[in-house]
């Protein structure tokens, strides 16, 4: 249902004086944000970086230069066939499907020169997912990057849309004649970017919109607080429909001119071949979900065995590496502390999401806490608000927080605002005033708290908050503890239905290979080490656990999968 389409009902009326609210703030809220300056996309930077290297990938070397050029050519491409005569799309959305590789950058640059909204899909999803992305998101027009031209063109031809193929060498594109594009438009803050879906763990995947100015917020924020400069090299591993690695590794080092070696999918060996070559450029950070460290750690302990090997490995990552950074899923303790030994890093963790970007990150240099996830970025507000009640617990910006007498330490919803958050969830209007509070404030739906100077984030409200006997439980505490057994490589913690508990601890556990446990031994084995009340009253066994492309875990379709409701 469209937005305008239900304002004649008495909750499309609520949502349309929320949005109309909601815009009217944030528009201030950029109008006072002077450290963001002129709003631009990161294409208008290119051009001042020239011959410097933006991208490597399985190709070869690929200059600012030339990805400006041969983004500006499918930008005239993709014009055509839409038949736009001005050149300007004016926010018709462009979905795309690219390796990871020079492709994604001209795909993304292109729909944006031509004035139009991109949409990332995820090369690993079923056709029936990128069919609702596309569907969902009412493109106009597919680009598939040369691996997927047969993935794409079957379906452009069931929606009825234009498919455009981007050549397996990019300076193919170069050649072709552009026409007259929008790139000095006066409006770039208030238009549409891009179409972020989110990873669909609380539900069916919903769009954030995001603005060119809520996206430079984002990418500003972190180039200030990580320090990026042109002379980073930064490895790329990540999958490109998400945030972490759209925006944190690879907006970011070409917002400033930097390098980004690009592996087409995660590779142990490769990415420890990249980690310690003296090869240039030579990678000097790194970012990754927890499930990445863990695999390399495994690849690590197989085949990195003698001590000089090792003595090596972790001089260079000391003297060699600026920044390693962990997020998108809770870090365990005992990874971070392998890393911390392997290499000499402190993982930096960092707290963020679709909808709002990077909102929370431990310091550059400073003392890290396991656990914790640091203090507000700049330009971000942030408030921990006490459930099913209006007292602010906490409230805290980039200068520091304000604490409730009496209150340090309660735990509550995380509320985020700032010129980095998403403008709505499209065609959502209900969803999308149900997220927000009425002055403003994006409701997270993850628990957190604020202790010793530093916020922690204990789960997400609906499902990694377990109650059981009357007790509050949080399942990442859980889960972390547990983390340190020899045996066990991977856990996640549900609160299973029970008649007299109201919910079950319930571990859900991947062993290492050749090992096995019961729940009594367990039981015996956390007793030394967890709370009584929090210890596990359930045992499930999988062989590789569930996760999704970002390291999360979708526990509600554990919980349905394991226990399913009664009919």
């Amino acid at each position: 249902m469209s937005f305008w389409s239900c304002s004649h009902c008495k909750a499309g009326r609520r949502a349309l004086k929320w949005l109309l609210g909601n815009v009217v703030h944030r528009r201030a809220l950029h109008k006072t944000s002077p450290a963001l300056g002129r709003i631009a996309p990161v294409f208008s930077r290119a051009p001042a970086y020239g011959d410097s290297v933006a991208i490597m990938d399985h190709s070869g070397s690929h200059t600012y230069s030339s990805l400006y050029k041969s983004s500006k050519s499918l930008a005239g491409l993709i014009t055509k066939a839409l038949a736009c005569q001005s050149g300007d799309l004016k926010g018709e959305r462009i979905s795309f499907l690219c390796a990871n590789d020079a492709s994604y950058t001209v795909a993304q640059w292109a729909s944006w020169m031509c004035g139009g909204i991109s949409v990332p899909l995820y090369r690993k999803h079923p056709l029936n997912e990128l069919e609702y992305v596309v569907s969902d998101s009412q493109s106009s027009l597919l680009v598939a990057g040369e691996p997927f031209i047969d993935t794409l063109e079957p379906l452009a031809q069931k929606l009825g849309l234009p498919c455009l193929q981007i050549p397996t060498t990019l300076d193919a594109l170069q050649s072709e004649d552009t026409q007259m594009l929008p790139e000095d438009v006066s409006d770039w803050a208030e238009r549409p970017a891009m179409l972020i879906y989110t990873s669909g763990t609380t539900g069916r995947p919903k769009a954030a919109l995001h603005t060119h100015s809520s996206l430079q917020a984002m990418v500003q924020g972190l180039v200030s607080e990580w320090a990026w400069s042109r002379d980073d090299v930064i490895l790329h591993t990540l999958p490109l429909h998400h945030v972490h690695g759209i925006v944190n590794k690879l907006m970011c080092p070409l917002w400033v001119g930097a390098t980004c070696v690009m592996l087409p999918e995660f590779s142990a060996q490769k990415v420890w071949e990249q980690l310690i070559s003296s090869k240039s450029p030579m990678v000097n950070v790194f970012m990754a979900v927890p499930t990445i460290y863990s695999k390399l750690i495994e690849y690590y302990d197989q085949h990195f065995t003698q001590p000089q090997v090792q003595d090596f490995i972790r001089a260079v990552c000391k003297e060699r590496i600026r920044l390693m950074v962990s997020g998108s899923a809770a870090l365990p303790q005992p990874v971070l502390e392998r890393w911390a030994e392997i290499t000499g890093h402190v993982l930096l963790e960092r707290y963020g999401m679709t909808e709002i970007g990077m909102a929370l990150s431990n310091p550059l240099k400073g003392p890290r806490v396991p656990g914790a996830v640091g203090v507000p970025l700049p330009g971000v507000e942030v408030r921990i608000l006490m459930a099913n009640s209006s007292t602010v617990i906490a409230e805290g910006n980039r200068k520091g927080t304000q604490v409730k007498a009496g209150l340090e330490g309660k735990e509550g919803e995380l509320l985020v605002r700032g010129s980095s958050v998403f403008q709505k969830y499209w065609n959502k209007p209900q969803e999308t005033a149900d997220a927000f509070t009425e002055d403003g404030w994006f409701k997270t739906g993850d628990t957190a708290l604020y202790r010793d100077g530093m916020y922690w984030i204990m789960g997400r409200t609906s499902v990694d908050i377990i109650k059981s006997g009357g007790y509050k439980i949080s399942a990442l505490e859980v889960e972390r503890h547990l983390l340190a057994h020899p045996d066990i490589t991977d856990v996640a913690v549900i609160g299973a239905p029970d008649a007299v508990w109201g919910q079950k601890v319930t571990a859900v556990v991947e062993l290492r290979n050749g090992t096995s446990m019961s729940l009594s031994t367990l039981k015996a084995w956390a007793r030394e080490h967890m709370a009584s009340y929090t210890i596990p009253t359930g045992l499930i066994l999988v062989e590789n656990m569930p996760r999704n492309p970002m390291g999360k875990v979708n526990k509600k379709e554990l919980l349905s999968r394991f226990f399913p409701p009664r009919v």
